[in-house]
């Protein structure tokens, strides 16, 4: 439809519209001066005052010509503005992006499923935002549905009337059928001055996957000088992609990390693989080789299998420390080198194959660190049969070999095997559940223990009887002005193992487990089947809950409990004594919303006996709302291998209009030193975020490593310098990147 003040021309042939001229078409309206129109090539050119709207794109300019339905032509001196909807994005489920960069020259993501293959649950699924960009060019070229390529131009992603940073390019194609933007001779200019140039570029218009060199990162350490890492992103397929990045550490020389990632459909379901290399040459600073490699890879097949490969090295104790690889994400000593194999179909019984082994790493020599067994194999058989006979019948058996990389250590095959049998009874109100079983265990040894226990065959056999029984108790209460139901759960659990004694058996996997709310209702303190404890004892525990009666989720919870014995402690693991009273230690615990916005937890394992306390901590979370978050806890224990002593501050806030601080301090009086500060300002604009960060790790008892990022992001385009998010999401914890805030139902998941 076309119309205007004054309208002219040859019926069907040519229509000439001035004064206000109006063209509509579909979802395409032009406005201009002057219009004249073609009905049979369907084209039209206007001049002066131009304007064209599609959708929520606008061109505006002082000259156009176009073939409206297949939309080719051009814009003289024209401003544009260009709006996306959000596109459907497939994650993928076992895998993040190898990079942080939201865009930039290439744009890593999350795995795509490829059309045909691996079908997605919703919750999968995730909708991009909507973006947005504009500029002005001397020239617009439509080149088709969805094509356009601006000459002498420029682009930002900032609202109208902001202008802090742009891209000035010579010529620039905008594709967004394949969402990319590619173009030559560009410049990034932030508040007017320029900050990056390059004779070529591509980056992504929808913050999706593409090929090419992402954002460059810099950024400096104590332990490295001057980092320079230039990262090429490969889109492989919608299902692999892979990511190089050659990394520049002026004191140690040039590092080449690799990232490849797979997931995909076979045989009837679904895999996924992530797999990492890291290579130095001659470290100037260490004088060696270094590398480091991690794999994953987890299958489940549609015939019930399913298995997982972990396997992790490196090429020395320091290799952590030193580099601050990417393969871990803080200092391991034990690196875990796994293989899994499980078999699930058979409904009620399933079984596990597992290989493992352990890389040691000594980074303390202070502080060496044992090597655990390795596991060659381990065949696990779980079995149970919640409604035979009126009963509750389960079968757990599992077999090892024991094989330690020191041959001064005994090793050895050990067969486990407990059947048991329960007879619950449960009412809305109570429930009694008394049950039954036995615990036979076969060991054969390389050689005896000691001289005193000259078996190198060993057999136990120890029945297993208990009785778990609880009541709840509810009514309806108010706190602070509003209705919950409070519940009140009383708790009784007696357990009964006969003595046996146990010294002459070799401890491969066995530790004492941590005294908990869990493990006071379990059968054996000791994790592993290496030591069983005798028991007699009663454990007694109370909890109460207040539960929203709308919605029926849990408010807050409190606990306490303790276990009452009546006889000795006579089973004990080398090195350690045997419990001096006949009360354990006693637990109490919190946790919930205690204000609006206000969330806390707390913990209490205190000894009647000395009257002093193992081990407390308390923590505490204040969210008002998002981008402003606070939290501090307090932990002390005993109990672990090294005491801890330690307060912890950290969160996120805003200081002054458009800056906020972030930061955590992680104070050990044990040692009398920080453990991890960080310490930075944001500073958001809206189109643009300014990040500086510094960040101190107590890597080992004498040592540290310091580290700054300072990073500029240019929303919906690219992030230029050293990346400090990956840090603070890990660190912090709750903390909401400073355009994209955390929501308070997202941080109520955590």
């Amino acid at each position: 439809m076309l119309s205007a003040q004054r309208i002219s021309g040859i019926i069907d042939r040519e229509v000439i519209a001035e004064d206000e001229a109006e063209l509509r078409q579909g979802d395409k309206v032009l406005t201009a001066d002057r219009m004249t129109y073609w009905p049979v090539d369907d084209e039209v050119e206007a001049v002066g005052s131009v304007r064209f709207q599609q959708n929520d794109d606008v061109i505006s300019g002082v000259k156009m010509r176009m073939k409206l339905e297949d939309q080719f032509g051009f814009f003289d001196d024209a401003s544009y503005f260009v709006k996306r909807p959000p596109k459907e994005a497939v994650r993928a489920r076992s895998s993040t992006p190898s990079s942080e960069f939201t865009s930039g020259f290439a744009a890593p993501r999350a795995l795509d499923i490829a059309p045909g293959q691996t079908k997605v649950k919703s919750r999968d699924r995730a909708k991009t935002g909507a973006t947005e960009a504009r500029g002005e060019a001397e020239r617009i070229d439509f080149e088709g549905e969805n094509q356009i390529r601006l000459s002498t131009a420029t682009y930002t992603t900032c609202k109208p009337g902001n202008d802090d940073w742009y891209l000035s390019i010579a010529d620039l194609k905008l594709d967004y059928d394949n969402d990319v933007g590619t173009g030559s001779d560009a410049t990034v200019r932030f508040l007017g001055v320029p900050i990056l140039h390059t004779p070529w570029m591509s980056f992504s218009l929808n913050n999706q996957r593409k090929s090419g060199f992402l954002t460059p990162t810099y950024g400096s350490s104590s332990d490295n000088g001057i980092e320079f890492t230039l990262p090429y992103y490969w889109n492989i397929a919608p299902n692999m992609d892979a990511t190089l990045e050659p990394r520049v550490l002026t004191k140690r020389g040039l590092e080449i990390g690799t990232t490849v990632r797979t997931i995909n459909e076979a045989l009837g379901g679904f895999y996924s693989s992530n797999a990492r290399l890291e290579y130095l040459p001659n470290d100037r600073q260490a004088g060696i080789n270094r590398w480091g490699v991690a794999l994953t890879h987890n299958q489940v097949t549609a015939n019930g299998f399913s298995g997982a490969i972990n396997y992790n090295r490196v090429s020395d104790s320091d290799y952590y420390t030193d580099l601050s690889s990417q393969i871990s994400k803080t200092s391991e000593t034990q690196l875990l080198q796994q293989g899994m194999l499980t078999y699930g179909g058979g409904g009620w019984w399933n079984a596990m194959v597992n290989v493992q082994s352990y890389q040691t790493l000594q980074p303390d020599p202070k502080n060496p660190v044992t090597p655990p067994y390795r596991l060659m194999p381990q065949i696990t058989l779980n079995a149970r049969q919640p409604d035979l006979f009126t009963t509750d019948s389960s079968l757990f058996g599992q077999y090892t070999y024991f094989i330690h990389p020191s041959s001064a250590k005994v090793e050895g095959q050990r067969a486990v095997l407990q059947p048991q049998v329960s007879l619950p009874y449960v009412t809305p109100g109570w429930y009694v559940t008394p049950r039954v079983g036995v615990n036979v265990t076969q060991y054969a040894l390389s050689y005896p223990v000691s001289v005193a226990n000259d078996r190198s065959s060993i057999n136990r056999s120890l029945p297993i009887f208990s009785v778990d029984s609880g009541m709840t108790f509810e009514r309806p209460s108010n706190w602070f002005g509003r209705d919950y139901t409070q519940t009140l759960e009383p708790r009784l659990y007696y357990l009964n193992i006969p003595y046996k004694n146990q010294n002459n058996i070799p401890v491969f996997d066995t530790a004492l487990a941590d005294f908990n709310f869990a493990q006071i209702f379990a059968d054996n303190q000791f994790s592993g089947w290496d030591r069983i404890n005798n028991a007699n004892q009663l454990t007694a525990a109370v909890s109460s809950r207040l539960i929203d009666p709308t919605s029926g989720a849990e408010i807050m919870r409190g606990m306490i409990g303790q276990r009452l014995y009546f006889t000795d402690d006579k089973v004990t693991l080398p090195g350690t004594t045997a419990r001096k009273w006949s009360n354990s230690d006693l637990l109490a615990g919190f946790t919930g919303q205690v204000l609006p916005r206000v969330y806390a937890d707390a913990a209490v394992q205190y000894d009647p006996g000395d009257q002093q306390f193992q081990r407390y901590s308390i923590g505490a979370r204040y969210f008002p709302e998002a981008g402003k978050l606070l939290n501090a806890s307090y932990s002390y224990n005993t109990q672990a291998a090294t005491p801890i002593n330690q307060v912890d501050v950290s969160g996120q806030w805003p200081i002054s209009g458009r800056w906020q601080a972030v930061g955590r301090y992680n104070y050990s009086f044990e040692q009398n030193t920080p453990v991890e500060i960080i310490g930075g300002l944001e500073y958001n604009a809206g189109c643009w975020v300014l990040r500086v960060v510094g960040h101190r790790v107590q890597t080992a008892e004498a040592t540290s490593s310091t580290s700054a990022f300072v990073q500029l992001e240019l929303s919906d385009f690219a992030r230029l310098g050293s990346s400090p998010l990956n840090l603070l999401q890990r660190r912090i914890s709750g903390y909401g990147v400073a355009n994209h805030p955390m929501t308070d139902s997202a941080l109520a998941e955590q």
